[in-house]
């Protein structure tokens, strides 16, 4: 009975939730590190599940790691009322506030990239900087003086298919992810991240479609480090360009040959250039 009591008790210490509104909680992560605390935020349909080849090795590093699981996706609750890249930022800067984190680094992947640069721009000099891993930001869909990215209409399209046949359309999502087609057993598990998010969810990606930057990322005045693939099939190379000569301190690094997901086809050099930009 005691040994079942001390493995219920540290499945609650793992487990960890904050509530944001309405009764409603988000699932968090938190990794102790006397280094730069890091927040991960991941990209639309995932979880903090998918930063399991880089929270370990940052952790390891002595860094203090934060993940999260956004709104309606993952282990937080999946009926939130709003599901805006505001609220999800929001919400990046409500855990950050909740565990008292020094001037972290906000990582973020794909919608994620969205949500970090959000978060930071609300932070100000409470942020220590900002990683966009393939970023959708500060513009996902092109827009006038914006030429990068695909349209709204499109992102409505996938949204519909997803409403008509959700394993399908997520699967071909996953799927597109990677530049090289990956083992059936990283597409399945890409695959099961996103069929675990709810279908308030797929607001989150209508959002973000319609969602603009721009002025806030020019206005950004901690460090910025850009990791790209030269293959990104969501987020276009010329895009993550335009997002570092518009901010004022930012580095691009490109990814030859890599898709979507720097940290996953291409971990040992994303975890170099993350950790050293962490260092600096």
């Amino acid at each position: 009975m005691k040994q079942q009591t001390s493995a219920i008790t540290a499945m609650k210490e793992f487990s960890m939730y904050l509530a944001t509104e309405q009764d409603r909680s988000i699932y968090f992560e938190h990794h102790a590190g006397e280094g730069r605390p890091v927040v991960l935020v991941h990209g639309w349909g995932a979880c903090t599940r998918c930063w399991d080849t880089t929270a370990p090795a940052l952790s390891a590093a002595g860094h203090e790691v934060v993940s999260l699981d956004l709104r309606a996706c993952g282990r937080s609750d999946k009926d939130f009322d709003d599901v805006s890249i505001d609220a999800l930022a929001g919400d990046v800067v409500k855990l950050v506030d909740h565990l008292g984190l020094d001037r972290p680094v906000i990582n973020g992947w794909s919608l994620g990239g969205g949500v970090a640069t959000a978060a930071v721009a609300a932070l100000g000099d409470r942020a220590g900087g900002l990683v966009l891993t393939g970023g959708a930001s500060p513009r996902y869909t092109v827009a006038d003086g914006w030429d990068h990215g695909g349209t709204v209409e499109g992102v409505a399209e996938v949204l519909a298919a997803a409403a008509a046949n959700r394993a399908d359309t997520f699967r071909g999502v996953a799927a597109a992810v990677c530049a090289k087609a990956p083992s059936d057993d990283t597409l399945n598990w890409i695959w099961g991240m996103f069929m675990e998010m709810g279908p308030r969810g797929d607001e989150s990606l209508r959002d973000l479609s319609h969602m603009d930057l721009r002025t806030e990322l020019a206005a950004i005045d901690v460090p910025i480090l850009s990791l790209h693939g030269t293959e990104d099939a969501f987020v276009p190379l010329s895009g993550a360009q335009a997002a570092v000569d518009l901010a004022k301190s930012a580095t691009l690094v490109e990814f030859p040959g890599v898709g979507h997901a720097p940290f996953l086809e291409d971990r040992d050099r994303y975890l170099s250039e993350l950790t050293g930009f962490l260092r600096a």
